[in-house]
Order: C-alpha cells, then sequence, then structure tokens
C-alpha cells in the first residue's frame, strides 16, 4: 500500500493572497503574429492589470479561444510566477478552459522551479490547492514534482503525486522517478514494491531499460545508504528484470557477478552469467573471469571448462587474465601437464595471446610444488627467449624454495647467487626460502652465516627469517643463540609472532629452562597473545620434568582463566609424571578427571600406567591393566606397550611369561620392533636359551626387522663367547651399517 499525506490547509490562503499581488510593469511585447491569437493574448495580458482580466471585453473572448496547447505556451511566457499564478486563477472561472487548467498548472510549477529550485515548499502547496479544487496533473506536471520531491527527500509527498497522477497518462518513465527518488534516500522496501509491480506480469506499466539502470546503480553503489540487501534479494530482482529482457549487462552485469563470488555464491553468479550470455546481453570478460576464480576456488573444473566452451560459442574472448586463471587453477589441482599444454598453445600463438611473465611463475610454481623442479628451471630458460618475459625475482625465488625443500641446497644457492650475478633484485623472500632450506637440511651454522653476509650487504630479514632461525636453533637445542637472535630481534624493531613465541617456548622448556620460558611467556601475553593449548601443555610437561608440580598447578588455573579445557595430553603428561615418581594415587585421580572430562584414556594413558607400575615391580598390576586394553578396541596394545611388558618379564626372570607375549603379539598382528627383541634376548641369555634365540634371530629376518647397536652388541657378547660366530656372520650378511674387524 502506498504511503499518502492529506494536503496542508494552509495552501489556499497563501495561494490566494500571491494571486493578489500587484502586476508588474511588463516588457515590451513581441512584434505580432497575424496568424495566432498568442501574441494578441499575451500583449493585453501584460498591459492590462490582471485584476480586469476577466471583465475586459478584448482579452475576455481571446482566452477563451485558446487551445490546451496555446494556454501552455502562452503561460509559460508571462514574466514571472506571480503573473502565471493570476492566469491559472483566471483561467480556472472560464468553463471553456477546464481541460486546459491542467497545462497552466504545470506552467505556473515550472515559474516556480525557475525562480527558486528550492521551493518544494511551495510546490507542495500548489499541488495540494490543485487537488482541493479537482484539477487533474498532468504527466509533465507529476514529473516535475516527482523530481522535486525526490531531491528533497519529501518522498511520502512524492508517492502522493505518484498517485494523483491519472493512470491514463501515468508511465514508466515517470515510475522509475519515483523508483529512484524512494532508492537515492534508501527506502528500499517501498521502492521494492513499486517494482513488483511494474515486473508483474500484467502490469500497466512495464519496466524499460532506464528501470533496470536505476535499480542496480543504486543498490550496487558502495556509498548506498539503505539497508543491506541479500545476495537473495538481488539474484532474484536481476531474474525478474531476466523476464522482462533486462538483464543487467556490461559494467553493472560484472559488479553482480563479482559480488555472487565474494559471498561464495557461485550457484548464483552462475545462472545470472549464463541467462545474460544467452539473452545476448554484453557480457564483460571481467564477468567471466570473476566466476572462473570462484568456480576454480569451489574446484570445479567441469564448470570452469564448460564455462570456456560457451564463452566461445557466444564471441566472448579470453584475454591474458583468463587464461591465467585457468593455468592457476590446473596446477593448484596439480594437473601441470594440462597447464604446459595450454602454454604452449599460447606461446605458438593458437590461442591469440601470449604468455606473459605471471603464467610463466604460476606453472614454474605449480612445478616446484610437486617435485618437478628440474622441469621448472627449464621453463625459466625458455622465458629467455621471450621478448617480454625476462624471469624477475618470482621466478627465481619459487625455483630456489623448490629446490630447497627438495633438500638440493647447492642448487637453491647457486640461483641464489645467479639472482645477483644478473641484475635479479634479491629480496627477503629469497633469502628466507634459502634460510629455510638450509636449517631443514641440518645446516643451521651455514645459514647463519649467510644470514649474517646478507644482512651487511643490506638485505636485512624479517620476522620470517628469525623464525626460521630460531626454531631451528631450538631444535638443535642451542636455545643461547635462540635467545640471543630474539634479543636482537626485538632491538631491530620486528615484533615477534606467535611461532617465534611457541618455537622459544618448546626448545626452552625440552631444555628444562622453565624460568627462561616462563620469562617468554609472559612476553607473549604483553605483545597480546594468547596461549593455546599445545603452549600450556608444553608448559606443563617442562615444569614436571624438574619436578615442579606446583608450577604445573598453576599452568592448569591459568589454562581454565583462558577458557581452555585439559585435553588427553594435558591429563597424560600429568599422568605420565606421577607414574614415572610411584605417586599411583595421584595417577588414579588424575586418570578419574580424566574420565570426568568426558575424555576416554588412550593408548598413551595406559602405556605411562604400565611403564609406571613396571619401574616400580608392580608387574600384576600392569597386565591387569594390558588386559583391560586387550578389551578395548579404540585403545588396543602397540609395540611399545609389549616391549615394556616384555621387558619387564625378562627382567623378573619370567621368560616365558615375555614369550606368551610374543605368541600375542604375532595372534594380534602387532609388528615386533629391535626393542622388542633387544629385550628377549637379555632374558635368554640369563637362561642360556641359545636354541631360542637363535630362532628368534631368524624371526627377525625374516621379518625384515633390523637389529640395532645394542642387539648386536649382546649377540655379539652371548655367541662369542659359545662359539657361534659363525651364525653371527649369517645373521648380519648383507645388513647395512655393520661389520666385523676382519671384514671392514
Amino acid at each position: 500500500m502506498r504511503l499518502s499525506l492529506k494536503p496542508l490547509k494552509r495552501a489556499s490562503a497563501t495561494l490566494r493572497r500571491l494571486s493578489a499581488v500587484a502586476h508588474l510593469a511588463p516588457p515590451s511585447p513581441p512584434p505580432p503574429d497575424q496568424s495566432s491569437p498568442i501574441p494578441e493574448t499575451l500583449s493585453l495580458l501584460q498591459s492590462t492589470d490582471p485584476s480586469s482580466w476577466l471583465t475586459n471585453v478584448d482579452l475576455n473572448p481571446l482566452l477563451s479561444s485558446l487551445s490546451p496547447p496555446s494556454v501552455l505556451k502562452i503561460t509559460r511566457e508571462l514574466p514571472n510566477y506571480e503573473n502565471a499564478f493570476q492566469l491559472f486563477n483566471c483561467l480556472k472561472t472560464i468553463p471553456q478552459l477546464s481541460d486546459s487548467t491542467p497545462l497552466a498548472s504545470q506552467a505556473v510549477l515550472e515559474h516556480a522551479m525557475r525562480e527558486n529550485p528550492e521551493c518544494a515548499g511551495k510546490l507542495y502547496e500548489l499541488f495540494a490547492l490543485s487537488q482541493e479544487q479537482n484539477i487533474p496533473l498532468s504527466v509533465n506536471s507529476g514529473t516535475l514534482l516527482i523530481k522535486c520531491f525526490g531531491r528533497a527527500k519529501m518522498l511520502d509527498e512524492m508517492m502522493m503525486v505518484l498517485d494523483a497522477i491519472d493512470e491514463e497518462i501515468k508511465n514508466t518513465d515517470v515510475l522509475n522517478l519515483a523508483v529512484s527518488g524512494l532508492l537515492e534516500w534508501g527506502r528500499v522496501d517501498d521502492a521494492f514494491k513499486l517494482l513488483d509491480e511494474m515486473l508483474a506480469p500484467d502490469a500497466l506499466y512495464h519496466p524499460n531499460s532506464n528501470t533496470s539502470a536505476i535499480t542496480f546503480s543504486y543498490i550496487l553503489n558502495r556509498n548506498w545508504s539503505g539497508r543491506n540487501l541479500r545476495d537473495e534479494e538481488i539474484y532474484n530482482l536481476v531474474l525478474r528484470f531476466g523476464e522482462h529482457d533486462l538483464f543487467p549487462s556490461g559494467f553493472r552485469l560484472t559488479q553482480i557477478i563479482m559480488r555472487f563470488c565474494r559471498e561464495g555464491k557461485s550457484e548464483y553468479a552462475w545462472t545470472v552469467l549464463r541467462e545474460a550470455m544467452n539473452l545476448g546481453s554484453d557480457v564483460e570478460i571481467a564477468s567471466c573471469n570473476s566466476l572462473l576464480t570462484s568456480l576454480g576456488q569451489n574446484k570445479d573444473v567441469a564448470r570452469m571448462n564448460l564455462l570456456m566452451d560457451e564463452m566461445k560459442e557466444k564471441g566472448i574472448k579470453p584475454n591474458i587474465v583468463t587464461y591465467g586463471i585457468m593455468i592457476k587453477q590446473l596446477c593448484r589441482f596439480r594437473r601441470l601437464d594440462e597447464a604446459l599444454e595450454v602454454l604452449e598453445k599460447m606461446r605458438d600463438g593458437e590461442l591469440g595471446v601470449k604468455p606473459d611473465v605471471i603464467i610463466y611463475n604460476t606453472i614454474i610454481n605449480g612445478l616446484c610444488r610437486v617435485g618437478r623442479q628440474e622441469e621448472g628451471f627449464k621453463l625459466m630458460e625458455k622465458m629467455r627467449l621471450e621478448s617480454n618475459c625476462r624471469p624477475n625475482t618470482v621466478t627465481y625465488n619459487c625455483l630456489i624454495d623448490g629446490f630447497c625443500k627438495m633438500g638440493e641446497i647447492e642448487k637453491g644457492h647457486e640461483l641464489f647467487d645467479q639472482m645477483s650475478r644478473e641484475g635479479v633484485e634479491l629480496n627477503v623472500v629469497s633469502l628466507n626460502a634459502l634460510l629455510d632450506g638450509m636449517c631443514k637440511n641440518g645446516r643451521v651454522s651455514s645459514a647463519m652465516d649467510l644470514f649474517g653476509s646478507m644482512r651487511e650487504k643490506g638485505l636485512q630479514g624479517n620476522i620470517v627469517s628469525y623464525t626460521i632461525l630460531i626454531t631451528a636453533f631450538c631444535a638443535v637445542g642451542n636455545i643461547d643463540k635462540a635467545m640471543k637472535l630474539f634479543d636482537e630481534m626485538r632491538e631491530t624493531g620486528c615484533c615477534a609472532d606467535a611461532i617465534v613465541y611457541y618455537s622459544l617456548i618448546s626448545g626452552l622448556s625440552r631444555a628444562e629452562r622453565m624460568d627462561d620460558a616462563s620469562y617468554i611467556m609472559l612476553k607473549m601475553k604483553e605483545a597480546g597473545f594468547s596461549l593455546d593449548i599445545v603452549c600450556y601443555n608444553t608448559m606443563i610437561g617442562g615444569f614436571c620434568k624438574r619436578n615442579k608440580v606446583d608450577k604445573a598447578a598453576e599452568m592448569l588455573k591459568d589454562m581454565e582463566k583462558d577458557g581452555l579445557k585439559p585435553d588427553r595430553v594435558t591429563y597424560n603428561t600429568l599422568l605420565s609424571h606421577f607414574c614415572s615418581k610411584g605417586d599411583f594415587t595421584h595417577a588414579r585421580s588424575v586418570m578419574k578427571e580424566m574420565r570426568r572430562d568426558g575424555l576416554k584414556p588412550n593408548v598413551v594413558t595406559y602405556g605411562a600406567l604400565i611403564q609406571g607400575y613396571c619401574s616400580h615391580d608392580n608387574l600384576d598390576e600392569a597386565m591387569k591393566l594390558f588386559g583391560e586394553m586387550g578389551l578395548s578396541s579404540k585403545a588396543p596394545p602397540n609395540t611399545p606397550i609389549y616391549n615394556i611388558l616384555i621387558d619387564a618379564h625378562c627382567k623378573n626372570d619370567d621368560v616365558e611369561g615375555a614369550l606368551s607375549l610374543m605368541d600375542d603379539m604375532k595372534t594380534k598382528g602387532v609388528r615386533s620392533s629391535s626393542t622388542t627383541y633387544n629385550a628377549l634376548f637379555k632374558g635368554l641369555q640369563q637362561r642360556h636359551w641359545l636354541e631360542k634365540a637363535l630362532e628368534f634371530m631368524d624371526q627377525m629376518t625374516e621379518q625384515e626387522c633390523d637389529p640395532d647397536y645394542t642387539t648386536m652388541e649382546i649377540l655379539t657378547e652371548w655367541l662369542s663367547a659359545v662359539g657361534e660366530m659363525e651364525k653371527l656372520r649369517k645373521f648380519v650378511k648383507g645388513l647395512s651399517g655393520f661389520c666385523f674387524d676382519d671384514d671392514c
């Protein structure tokens, strides 16, 4: 339902007062036109007092004989608004001119607008008076009023004017003005009601191209003042306009497609773009590129290919960006051979677009990510043959990273040096790629030397550089160097990220330097970072190693304050500590608390308890837990569990029990390790069961279980003492890393 207002009561009084204003001296009349009454009428109007117009014997017949267009022309040519309004009042009294008064009213409105463009209030008074006196609005008068009221934000008055225009003369352009006014000031729902009427199948006034342009120009404007429209609303509106063959085209269509894709509504974008293409709308390549990107992100390769085919059918020519998107997605899906085929077609000119450096870099990066860095290197050499595709920093960075990730540090270093020789700018990404490769391949000292030498040449590291080095030094236990780098990083103005803090806390905790770890944790919180469950567990583990259970308890309280609940790792860490100390009362308490929190014990939980009981000569309790594990499908015993128990049985001289466990392992398909056999060999040696030991040596060979140095130490001592060295020689024959002195 449209909004309406009652006309203002003061309007008629004001206008009557205006009608009595004295006549101003008229300008010199134009030369008379003998074929029309207009010149003579104008001359008499301008030379006669307005109060005598109706009684003037010469003027009255002329006025009565005027046609509506003539009335409009004469009223327009009067010198000012006051004269025009006086004539309008005069004409209302002449019955023969009833059809002309709407046009006279239009001219009065035009005068008012000319003299004062900001006179929306005065125009409303005129409109209200005309409504009181049942003077119909001409379509031009209505248009003028709607424009004026729309600009003045008098939207209710604007809708009153729209309702006042006779349905027979109303048209689409008038409704477009109303839609524009409503949308401009954010009255979205009212505008959509009007659009609903226009878009209905049985509408009196169907939308035109201007309706579509007005609607979408407003709702897609970044400075849109109306309520946020849902993607579904825009989608439905687009389709409804499409039913009238009024799909948005060109830039507006691109805006819509990009919005849908940005919001993850690729289905909407897919439907709208294909409808627009089928209707022959102006479709920009940017629309297609946006949809291709979205489809690629959704891994919808089938639709990407279908869209490319339909673009070809509709004559929409792909550009370099289009092929870049396709190649990027092919590389992302590891379909490198297909990407290389597209590249070759581009190089041969089949596709009408030559590859640029971005295309080459995309494929080189894709090749390096799947371990085909040698092909990437050859492709860089092909780039040199292209006039506009010289390898740049990104090209080299991709290759350096690729070679370093595969452990080919020398090749990465060679490319790094080649960049300097060829004048290709080295950046911190180049440095970090090489540093990361060197550190991950055990060359931490060399990485530090490189970092220092590049800094002397003016290439400063960033937070990533320091993170790589600090993490590497923590991993090799050089905590002092890691801390020194941390201090240096802060002095250079680099803000540490969460990874740096986590690496330091982890390294310090492993080194049992808990005071330093606590200091780093404090600095981490001061920097605005929150500790996660992994970090808390690391700290708890470190305090447990130092036997500072009270500090571990403090960490638990801090976890709860931060809204974190202990997980299995937390409970297993605490349980392992108590078991190692033989404090099974607290261990069982932790187990109960764990279950109360809804966490079922896993194999690590059982392992900690079994290890604790075995270490404190309580094999019976350990075997009870082992039996409990056998009943659980979610925590069945694994190789480490069997190793603990077999070792404990052998140490208690219960070799029969150990052999029974070996049989159980075989039955349940649990693979034995060298640790398993080492424990068993020690037990068999105590019993002098040589034949049984030889059987297990053969079993190790059958299972391809390589002996370790402990195995060789046990067997060498035992078999040499009983004169069975030849059997030991056969056992180790073909095993790498082992030899006897006379064989080496």
